[in-house]
């Protein structure tokens, strides 16, 4: 580490989309760890307009700007004058990236090591120091670091290359080189998650929540190994917005051991409904509106009908996207096992259907069918509609250790619920193992959860019919 040196950037840009804004200053300091050894400042032409804020934000006029270089007229020191040098900025991801989409727009892939000051100065200055946060400002302040001409290139990279040499200096703690080159081989964590936090996730499998300053949860997931899927959000490529705003909200992580996952699957489902988290509007969101439910008329008919899922407080035997789609379903299986297309909603009349006239219903509209004889059909096409066939089991799984199973539990085709309970306390019936659970809210996507996981994992059933 004493020979290494480090290239400290701080750039202006138009705004905070790599992919759109463009850099229109860039300040490099080159630090050995103790000293500056060379600095480069320049201007950059964004060839685009400026917007008001950033001439507020920065005293830049735009009229000085057309003038100075293009980006691709002073990128070949840029390139010189970082090679073989750490890259370091404060929140360095978001100057990195910045320049990575510049060089990307010229055909030249540049890649560099990096270190983060923001993270490397939560790990050296405690956070009573700095109050709200550990911005530029506030960490020169708490390190006494002249901070003179703030939010122009040059001076704030002149800034961040002394919180370095504050972290570097020979009478500081043995840790702090240490804690400079674990933060370089660890680049891709965000800015306000540490070494330590990321170090103590298990690599086990269950449900993981990520946290923003407020203990907001912004993100819900599952995985076998918790501490590699989460490597795996942090190691993606961060040059889209929504990524560079996603990484920059994490400033905690929680998780919740499953030991099944089964348990987490449901589990990661339930949170992501109930919690709503900003960067899981995808799966929030079931893509089904309506659905196909069962009734039984005043004469004793069970039959079905199609209608809006917020329409109904009863759990859908199938569920479809849209009214054609739930009522072609229908009609196809009224079709295959002789249901009346009357009595299922499907064909308008005050007397008999017109399938009736021509043979194939057997009068169930007009109450010439026993109920007993119609309800036989309807209940077998009730058996191939329904993912569970309305029947009440339990499964038993593996539980968050060896001592202790999972179980969850599904009553006459509804999910209830699971919970655990110790291997030592045996499972014989399903009203045994529906006193362990934690009820949760039943749905279509909980059913497909079960039901696709019966399909494909040997599981211990018990039936209760």
């Amino acid at each position: 580490m004493v020979a290494q040196q480090f290239a400290v950037v701080d750039i202006e840009t138009t705004g905070g989309r790599p992919n759109e804004d463009r850099i229109i200053e860039i300040g490099i300091v080159i630090h050995n760890g103790k000293d500056t050894v060379e600095e480069f400042h320049s201007l950059i032409n964004p060839e685009r307009n400026l917007p008001e804020f950033i001439v507020k934000l920065t005293g830049i006029q735009p009229e000085i700007l057309d003038d100075a270089p293009k980006f691709y007229e002073i990128a070949k020191k840029i390139v010189e004058i970082t090679e073989n040098r750490i890259f370091v900025a404060h929140n360095a991801h978001f100057d990195y990236n910045f320049l990575k989409a510049e060089f990307k727009r010229l055909g030249y892939v540049y890649r560099r090591k990096t270190l983060c000051t923001l993270r490397l100065a939560r790990k050296i200055i405690p956070k009573e120091q700095v109050g709200s946060g550990y911005g530029l400002r506030k960490v020169c302040d708490a390190l006494q670091i002249p901070l003179t001409d703030h939010h122009r290139a040059l001076a704030d990279a002149q800034a961040a290359a002394g919180i370095l040499a504050y972290a570097m200096q020979k009478d500081f703690e043995k840790a702090s080189k240490q804690i400079v080159t674990d933060e370089i081989s660890l680049k891709a964590l965000p800015p306000k998650i540490s070494l330590s936090q990321f170090e103590q996730l298990p690599e086990q499998i269950g449900v993981y929540y990520l946290l923003d300053e407020e203990d907001r949860i912004v993100y819900v997931g599952k995985s076998k190994n918790i501490k590699k899927r989460i490597a795996s959000h942090f190691g993606a490529n961060l040059e889209s917005r929504k990524s560079v705003e996603f990484k920059n909200r994490i400033a905690n992580i929680d998780y919740v051991l499953t030991g099944s996952e089964l348990i987490a699957l449901l589990l990661e489902s339930h949170e992501i409904k109930t919690l709503k988290p900003l960067f899981n509007r995808a799966q929030r969101r079931t893509g089904y509106s309506y659905g196909i439910f069962e009734r039984k008329t005043r004469a004793g008919y069970l039959t079905f009908f199609v209608d809006k899922l917020a329409n109904q407080t009863k759990t859908p035997v199938k569920v479809a996207s849209n009214a054609i789609g739930a009522r072609a379903m229908l009609q196809q299986i009224a079709k295959k096992y002789g249901l009346c297309m009357k009595l299922c909603g499907l064909y308008e009349s005050k007397g008999a259907c017109f399938d009736h006239h021509v043979g194939l219903c057997q009068g169930a509209c007009i109450e010439a069918e026993a109920p007993e004889t119609y309800n036989l059909k309807t209940k077998a096409a009730l058996q191939e509609l329904s993912d569970y066939h309305a029947r009440t089991f339990c499964i038993l799984t593996q539980g968050r250790n060896h001592q202790e199973h999972a179980v969850v539990c599904v009553e006459k085709g509804k999910y209830l619920g699971f919970g655990y309970v110790d291997k030592e306390q045996a499972i014989h019936s399903f009203e045994e193992a529906k006193q362990h659970i934690t009820l949760y809210q039943d749905n279509k996507d909980v059913q497909k959860i079960i039901f696709g996981w019966l399909k494909r994992e040997k599981s211990k059933v018990i039936y209760s019919d």
